[in-house]
């Protein structure tokens, strides 16, 4: 109980000596660069794929500016380190996830002056990404990609078991059941198959499956927790008897951790899985290590028949202080802009016909660049897995949900978190994990908006 409740009240804006140990190092090395053509940014770094490098060089050109852009990603701690220090980098790219958090405590700067300087249309952006980086009214962020989940399915393993892709369906739970059970295959009593995994584990698990079930699990404004919600319970019994049902967790990691996830003998290759929810950017991976793979992408559905998908990404925003925003402003507006996604997607499009392979597509923030893309660069002929891949990706995106902005949004994560890995781990039941994970989830919001500088 203790260290659960040090962990939820845990502010990502507590000064501890690992952020002061950021302090001197960050200034050191940036202080020179803050001159009036000059652009510091923080987690972004200059190198990258094609996606990146495109746009990267069409921004830096767009600003005509000493760009310092130092490799790494985004770090709670660093960032609170140049906070501490007064010497705050210009531009920020972060987890969208987090903004609202930096928002509520005064860090950042509302892009309300940006956004009318560059005309940026923010009728483009994704309405869900869009609303991940509004707080209080405001707009904080320049969404980038996107990563909607639908459902992988391995097409062999289905086939062999002697099922079709509708009996996946989220829709009808029971059904889903029964097909996880039929595809899971056992060599003694160890896994060598896992059948459907449900990705509870993940942080988008909870909040997605109660979604199918029809309830969300935080409240539209962020500050209402709904963890002991019957339906919420519900989802939770439900993914984790899944997993329980393929000798339980323990088991069940073990035989997954051993995939390899990312190279040409991944799990679809071997036939070492039938389905489970996944972030798009996956069947990019397959496309180009494992080609040949008999691979599907399934919609999610709610109870209702209804198509659902989470969403999440990156944004940039700039911290309040930053002694360039205007060029800050310029640069992150012609990341996202749709000239610089086409662009860029020309540019992945070349690379990938270099190698023989085919083209599954680039996920913006940016509707109008989405559309565009496909329009121009996809097959649509929709002969290949991949390119059906595509296009049931493109699509769901319009029915994507977030977890709202909220002040206290990584002590909500960390709740409901802990509460799905006591169940998994058999040290609690759903009912009795999400009853306390309230409990604990509500006292971190309260204090977080109590605490609020910008609520």
């Amino acid at each position: 109980m203790l260290g659960r409740r040090r962990r939820l009240a845990f502010s990502v804006f507590v000064a501890t000596a690992f952020v002061a140990a950021f302090t001197a190092t960050f200034a050191s090395a940036n202080t020179s660069k803050h001159t009036a053509g000059s652009l510091t940014i923080m987690g972004l770094g200059a190198s990258g794929d094609d996606i990146k490098v495109t746009r990267i060089a069409m921004a830096e050109k767009a600003v005509n500016a000493d760009v310092t852009n130092p490799s790494g990603g985004f770090n709670d701690q660093q960032f609170l380190a140049a906070i501490a220090s007064g010497n705050v980098p210009d531009l920020v790219y972060m987890p969208r996830e987090k903004v609202a958090t930096y928002a509520a405590k005064g860090a950042l700067q509302p892009l309300t002056s940006c956004i009318k300087a560059q005309s940026v249309n923010t009728k483009d952006f994704r309405a869900a990404a869009l609303r991940e980086v509004t707080y209080a009214g405001k707009v904080w962020g320049l969404p980038e990609f996107t990563n909607p989940r639908t459902i992988v399915i391995d097409q062999s393993v289905v086939k062999n078991a002697g099922l079709s892709v509708s009996d996946l369906s989220t829709r009808n739970w029971a059904k889903l059941k029964a097909a996880s059970k039929k595809m899971a295959s056992y060599n003694g009593g160890d896994l060598n198959r896992i059948g459907f995994d449900p990705k509870i584990d993940s942080t988008f698990g909870l909040p997605l499956w109660s979604k199918i079930n029809g309830v969300d699990i935080l409240s539209k404004d962020g500050k209402k927790a709904n963890l002991n919600n019957p339906k919420v319970i519900e989802a939770l019994t439900f993914a984790v008897g899944l997993i329980n049902d393929q000798g339980g967790w323990g088991k069940f990691k073990a035989f997954r951790d051993t995939w390899d996830f990312f190279g040409s003998g991944n799990q679809v290759a071997k036939d070492q899985v039938g389905a489970w929810p996944m972030e798009q950017f996956y069947y990019a991976t397959l496309q180009q290590v494992s080609p040949k793979v008999d691979v599907g992408a399934l919609p999610m559905l709610n109870k209702k028949g209804g198509p659902v998908t989470f969403l999440t990404g990156s944004a940039y925003v700039i911290p309040k202080g930053a002694k360039n925003a205007d060029n800050a402003c310029k640069y992150a507006a012609t990341l996202v802009s749709t000239d610089a996604w086409l662009a860029a997607a020309k540019a992945r499009i070349n690379t990938l016909h270099g190698r023989g392979q085919g083209f599954s597509g680039v996920f913006t923030g940016n509707t109008d660049a989405d559309v565009k893309i496909y329009n121009q660069y996809a097959n649509t002929s929709n002969q290949d897995p991949f390119d059906k891949a595509y296009k049931v990706n493109l699509d769901v995106q319009r029915y994507g949900f977030i977890l709202p902005p909220s002040a206290g949004g990584a002590e909500f994560q960390t709740a409901y978190m802990d509460a799905v890995n006591k169940v998994l781990a058999g040290q609690a039941s759903p009912a009795a994990a999400l009853k306390q994970a309230q409990k604990d989830a509500q006292s971190a919001l309260n204090a977080a908006y109590k605490n609020a500088s910008v609520k």
